[in-house]
């Protein structure tokens, strides 16, 4: 089914549930309504992973150490995070969202794209549309949930709009308004756009939207790169080509994460490199899944020091140890190994994908005899548990207790299990 009207005469919404977890904690339990309360992580580390929209007027965000929190308020109501509930909500948001377009993208547990260009007459233009969707979520997920709405022409401007009025509103962002919405907005309410590179654009004398809207291409991609300063330029001009897609598709893999928050501040290297370690072993895992290999690796470490870092080679891989072997060269550049201090939570993530069917096959023997081995190893895994046979480096390292993040943190599992679900 295509679009056939023109990029700005499409209508997009980009729907966004508001204080998402902790929202549905206070859905299942009415004592918790109308109070402080965080999310915490299930594997004992004591940080807030999810605060209510009380606990954030107290100052009380994402990250937030657990002692600090109690520390700003006493009374905040601490509850560990179920996964799998926040799951099953999900599914039902999904499931309202496709009764108003076939076009919808899953792009993250609690939030969805919506091309309703040709669709939103069917249920009275867009402000009949938006009432109907959240009547429906009224209705059929709990009064005490809401979302935010942003409609624009384009995926960028929609998201852009979402977080612009929370909780429970609506931003509608024309062609025309862009520019004005522009100068209110800051460089990192636009999804990609983290601290990393704003602090680049800092650096170029670039502070605000409506300076990087009149900064000229050839400037950005002399700091960023083609793909990079593209991206910023389309930024800048308003512009978002990308379509929405259908929950029936497949999204293109442009890359594969899994980061990790320590049970405590660890200072022990050798326990932060086995998690390294066997942290690049799950990606290593979701690759082959894929039938996918990397040539580019990051690394990023959080705590007494921040490390983060990318590194690209000519050489496709998919196994944990070559990867681990990229991020140990991240850490060499940077730090010359592990700098000192302790980590609290550790990031990794392999980049330049392509298809392990389009790549020659090994040309050593002993290559081939060790992609079976692992293809034995994987077999193994798959019957009686991740981490069942493990690297000697890994011996007597306790296993990775936060399955539910690395399982979010995977677009391609998230849109599988959306897909699976209709």
């Amino acid at each position: 089914m295509e679009r056939v009207l023109p990029n700005t005469k499409r209508i997009i919404l980009h729907i966004d549930f508001d204080s998402f977890f902790a929202s549905v904690e206070q859905q299942c339990n009415p004592l918790l309504r109308n109070k402080p309360i965080g999310v915490t992580a299930t594997n004992g580390r004591s940080c807030i992973i999810a605060s209510s929209r009380e606990a954030k007027k107290l100052g009380i965000k994402t990250g937030c150490r657990t002692y600090d929190a109690l520390r700003l308020c006493p009374q905040i109501q601490l509850v560990p995070a179920d996964f799998w509930k926040y799951w099953e909500i999900s599914k039902k948001f999904i499931a309202i969202g496709k009764d108003f377009s076939p076009f919808l993208e899953v792009f993250s547990l609690d939030e969805i794209f919506l091309d309703a260009t040709t669709t939103a007459h069917l249920f009275g233009g867009v402000e009949g549309l938006i009432e109907k969707i959240k009547t429906r979520i009224r209705k059929e997920i709990g009064e005490y949930i809401t979302v935010s709405i942003g409609v624009s022409h384009n995926k960028l401007l929609a998201k852009l709009g979402s977080d612009l009025k929370k909780p429970n509103g609506v931003t509608m962002i024309r062609p025309h308004q862009v520019q004005s919405v522009y100068a209110i907005a800051k460089l990192q309410d636009i999804c990609g756009i983290g601290p990393r590179i704003e602090e680049r654009l800092n650096a170029m004398g670039i502070y605000t939207l409506a300076q990087l809207h009149k900064t000229p291409l050839s400037f950005l991609m002399a700091e960023f790169g083609n793909i990079e300063g593209h991206f910023l330029y389309n930024v800048g001009k308003g512009i978002d080509t990308r379509p929405v897609l259908s929950y029936t598709e497949e999204p293109p893999v442009k890359s594969i994460g899994r980061q990790y928050c320590l049970p405590q501040n660890e200072h022990n290297q050798r326990i932060v490199l086995q998690n390294i370690y066997e942290l690049y072993e799950e990606v290593g895992i979701k690759l082959r899944r894929l039938n996918k290999k990397a040539r580019g690796a990051g690394l990023a470490l959080y705590g007494a020091y921040e490390a983060h870092g990318h590194i690209t080679k000519q050489e496709y891989v998919d196994t944990g140890p070559k990867l681990f072997g990229y991020g140990m060269e991240v850490l060499k550049q940077k730090y010359d190994g592990l700098p000192v201090g302790y980590v609290r939570r550790i990031s990794v993530w392999a980049s330049y994908l392509e298809d392990s069917s389009r790549l020659p096959l090994p040309l050593f023997l002993q290559e081939r005899k060790k992609e079976k081995v692992i293809k034995v190893v994987d077999a193994l895994n798959e019957r009686f548990g991740d981490h069942t046979i493990r690297n000697g480096f890994l011996a007597n390292a306790a296993k990775l207790t936060t399955t539910p993040n690395g399982w979010m943190a995977d677009t391609y599992e998230r849109t599988k299990l959306a897909r699976s679900s209709s």
